[in-house]
């Protein structure tokens, strides 16, 4: 039975917490999965590769025949090459089934990684986004997680070919000639020697390009959502010099890199070669003397640059293999955020009626000595109107994100119908929710896909009826395909005061206990906006809804006002009493006009 995703997902993320800080023990807990894949496929490569080292026995062993002029020679000269044609044809199809293993776990790992981080980014906290740009977590779900396939890769075609060329050539020099062996391992320090001298200074210019290389992500992710500001601004020039520095500044840690690499790359190919010189120098001092047989100085010799190639090789893997690992590490930081919301083991909530209370809530945002809230109580009951009021920065918003669950008081307590937000299972609670944001945010799908987001079963009279009600049903058909019209990214083919209405539609068609209207009507015209409060006047009857408005033709019809200020709750009561009152709200009222 196969695994479900989410076990896939959990255990993927399951060993980034338990090779924390330590990359390659990581990567060797993604792959324990598949163990048996692995070793079936190193069995089939070390088959499959076997002509590299039977050609340099196989033309030895010929050229010493000749030489010797034995009486058989022409037979064994046949039987040698019977031999090798025979390992030559079956590279074919054993390279493939080597292919097919290796390369089946690392496109697993590949997409077990980027659903692990997709599960993740779900789960994390709506706080850790506030201080994470975006184009930074697209470029370790794109960028990283492909140089870790790379390095996957590498390791089943290179890092194995390397290997077992070493292996195969040191044990057949040692068992044709020790005195020969023991010259092939002098080439080893030398080796080593590199990879530590060098190894350091790669790994930081490789972390270091790979920051440069995130902050370019996020820039231009900036850059294209401000084109209609910049265009309006006529800062086209200024944004184009300011991501002409950051991309010169990616283009010279990358030459800083190149060049590094550069450098490592020719000093390792020098030292080899004096090496390869020494060892014809070597070998032919050896068959003069009488120790070894002339066709064995071409197979020492082949060999000898197979081994010099294959450490060559392995030396300039490491910049690979450093990006690789840097990429674990940098996927590592994100699949090891504790910042999440965390459902599990707790309890569903029992179907909700609507009552709200915050009960001498204090709230400060992480890089604030100051809180927003402080001992802030309110009593909502359920299907009571409430529209909170206030000045900029007077903690507004905060409450509507304290009642759907986005934040957690750091005091005190939000509860619904009793039951406190910080112990249910808040996916439960929002099915019962509705939210209505100041942004409206649509997708690259249909009208009716976009409408009826998040709700299953929608009867097309349920959804005509909130299609009317949103006054949207002139749009509608005026559109090519009607409901299944597709909305291009952004929603740039319907206006803005149509693209609010359809996330108005989607909150209704849920037919919520709890809506939340987070300045719902900014985007509208006079007329829309007067249609849409009739309708969400009638369809929020019996629902607790909870208004965030400046708008005087929102908020007069709310059955509450909270006045939101210095922390806490200024007034509180219906329009009318509050303008009798003459208090903070009377000003705020008279000061608008």
């Amino acid at each position: 039975m196969k695994q479900t995703d989410l076990a896939r997902d959990e255990q993927t993320i399951q060993a980034f917490m338990s090779g924390a800080g330590r990359p390659i023990r990581t990567l060797a807990l993604l792959f324990r999965g598949h163990v048996w894949e692995l070793l079936g496929s190193v069995f089939f490569f070390t088959l499959k590769h076997s002509p590299t080292w039977i050609i340099p026995i196989v033309t030895a062993n010929i050229i010493n025949l000749v030489t010797t002029g034995a009486p058989n020679t022409p037979a064994m000269i046949l039987w040698n090459m019977a031999a090798l044609a025979v390992v030559l044809v079956l590279n074919i199809p054993l390279n493939y089934v080597h292919t097919w293993l290796y390369a089946k776990v690392v496109r697993q790992i590949e997409c077990d990684l980027r659903g692990a981080l997709v599960r993740k980014l779900q789960q994390l906290s709506i706080s850790y986004y506030s201080r994470t740009q975006s184009g930074r977590l697209q470029s370790k779900i794109i960028r990283d997680v492909e140089q870790v396939q790379t390095l996957s890769a590498q390791i089943f075609i290179s890092v194995l070919s390397i290997l077992t060329g070493l292996l195969v050539s040191f044990a057949v020099v040692i068992l044709r000639s020790r005195t020969v062996f023991l010259f092939f391992v002098c080439t080893v320090p030398a080796a080593v020697l590199l990879v530590v001298l060098f190894k350091n200074r790669i790994q930081e210019d490789n972390r270091i390009f790979r920051q440069e290389v995130e902050e370019t992500s996020a820039r231009v992710m900036e850059m294209v959502e401000m084109i209609p500001v910049t265009r309006a601004h006529a800062q086209e020039n200024r944004e184009t010099r300011r991501m002409e520095r950051q991309l010169f500044r990616v283009a010279q840690k990358g030459l800083r890199l190149d060049m590094v690499q550069t450098y490592f790359g020719s000093i390792s190919w020098v030292i080899f070669q004096v090496f390869q010189v020494l060892c014809l120098g070597f070998t032919a001092w050896m068959a003069f003397g009488g120790h070894i047989g002339i066709g064995d100085i071409t197979l020492y010799q082949t060999y000898f640059s197979s081994i010099v190639g294959q450490i060559a090789n392995l030396v300039a893997l490491i910049p690979i293999i450093s990006k690789g690992l840097e990429s674990v590490t940098s996927i590592g930081d994100v699949l090891r955020e504790q910042d999440v919301e965390d459902n599990r083991k707790k309890p569903p909530i029992p179907p909700v009626e609507g009552g709200l209370d915050f009960e001498h809530v204090e709230f400060a945002y992480g890089d604030s000595k100051e809180p927003v809230l402080r001992d802030f109580s309110l009593s909502v009951k359920p299907g009571e109107t409430i529209a909170f009021v206030g000045g900029s920065g007077s903690g507004k918003t905060t409450l509507i994100n304290l009642a759907i669950g986005f934040l957690h008081p750091q005091k005190g307590r939000v509860c619904v119908d009793g039951h406190d937000l910080a112990g249910v299972d808040l996916t439960s609670y929002r099915k019962y929710l509705s939210v209505v944001p100041q942004q409206s945010v649509l997708f690259s799908g249909t009208i009716r896909e976009n409408i009826t987001y998040g709700s299953r079963d929608v009867s097309d009279e349920a959804l005509w009826e909130v299609i009317r009600a949103t006054n949207l049903e002139d749009v509608i058909k005026k559109l090519p395909n009607g409901l299944d019209t597709r909305i291009t990214e952004h929603g740039s083919n319907l206006s803005g005061g149509q693209k609010q209405r359809v996330a108005i539609a989607r909150a209704l068609v849920r037919d919520p206990k709890i809506i939340v209207l987070d300045e719902a009507t900014s985007a509208l015209d006079v007329a829309s906006e007067r249609k849409i409060q009739d309708a969400l006047q009638t369809l929020t009857k019996g629902r607790t809804t909870l208004i965030v408005a400046h708008r005087l033709s929102t908020i007069r019809n709310a059955d509450r006002i909270a006045v939101v200020g210095e922390g806490g709750l200024l007034e509180c009561g219906s329009y009318e009493e509050l303008m009798e009152k003459k208090g903070a709200f009377y000003q705020m009222q008279t000061l608008q006009g």
